[in-house]
């Protein structure tokens, strides 16, 4: 008769010889439709990103423009670019310019990297649907990293392009410094607020029931899913759509100025301290303003398209 540890059956299934709980994990992984999935991600970042990319092209050659003095105005340059798209052939309008590309390489990559995060967290929960939308640290740091080495290239470019009418030089390390800080307040604002203020304007527009509920869902799903969102499978709560919009442009009246002083760092780096807090403060609410209206078409209209257009995908892939 063998005794128990000659069985070779249940020496195959001792616990201390199969890693059981990696094995666990591996198997509660979402990994159905990954591919389509990811090619979703990259459907709709793109998608969103054609979209708002010449409107924004503008608008930032015009703020730099009126920065610089090679505009009268924010006005005077947008007239400017309008008039291009109307009257030169469209191969070369504002339409399909260098600056254009430069957005749309901007967008579509931020807009990418974040739903590759959502992507990320849903397939390794396990319990969440692959249109979950996640607010964690993670999204922060992935999607700041990919629009703040973005945005510093397009930068670059467009100082040159559209600043000071000298020979182009080098752009100051502080500079970047400035572009990186009030690229991560934007980011902040327009990834990770929207999914958090969602519930707070669910709870003002539809009352306290509904949130009540949702919370005490999102209580049961554990630390990884205490950071993320899903949405329904047939429409997004129109809190996050909301919040989507009025975080990102809200918060451009803290950014701008740090935006204004890099760009007053570029075009005058001999002017004196007191000389450039008057100019940005000359040129904040103006500039402001144009920020709101570049921001809410690039992260409020870009931002809810990528987010319909990846639900619907993901809908169809779940």
């Amino acid at each position: 008769m063998k005794s128990p540890d000659q069985n070779p059956v249940a020496h195959v299934a001792t616990p201390s010889h199969l890693p059981w709980p990696t094995l666990i994990r591996r198997s509660q992984w979402n990994t159905k439709n990954l591919p389509a999935r990811l090619a979703a991600d990259a459907a709709s970042a793109t998608a969103a990103g054609i979209l708002i990319a010449p409107i924004i092209s503008i608008i930032d050659r015009s703020i730099i423009e009126n920065a610089s003095g090679r505009a009268p105005s924010v006005l005077a340059s947008i007239r400017s670019s309008i008039r291009s798209i109307f009257s030169s052939p469209p191969t070369s309008s504002a339409l399909f310019s260098r600056p254009t590309r430069l957005i749309l390489l901007l967008y579509a990559g931020t807009y990418l990297t974040a739903n590759l995060v959502d992507t990320c967290t849903s397939t390794l929960s396990g319990n969440l649907p692959a249109s979950a939308v996640s607010s964690g640290p993670a999204k922060f740091a992935a999607s700041s990293t990919a629009n703040v080495a973005l945005c510093i290239y397009k930068d670059r470019a467009f100082v040159r392009l559209f600043g000071t009418a000298t020979a182009p030089r080098p752009v100051p390390w502080p500079c970047y410094a400035l572009f990186t800080l009030r690229d991560c307040i934007t980011i902040f604002a327009s990834f990770n607020l929207p999914p958090l203020l969602a519930p707070r304007i669910d709870n003002y527009l539809h009352g306290p029931k509904d949130s009540a509920t949702q919370r005490a869902s999102n209580s049961n799903k554990g630390s990884v899913a205490a950071n993320t969102h899903p949405t329904s499978s047939s429409s997004i709560p129109s809190g996050l759509v909301a919040a989507q919009f009025l975080a990102p442009a809200a918060v451009q009246f803290l950014s701008t100025p740090l935006h204004l002083l890099g760009l007053d760092l570029y075009n005058r780096p001999s002017s004196s301290p007191t000389d450039r807090a008057s100019r940005v403060r000359a040129n904040w609410l103006v500039s402001s303003l144009a920020r709101i209206c570049r921001i809410v078409p690039a992260f409020g209209v870009g931002g809810v398209v990528n987010l319909k257009l990846r639900h619907s995908l993901m809908a169809v892939l779940e």
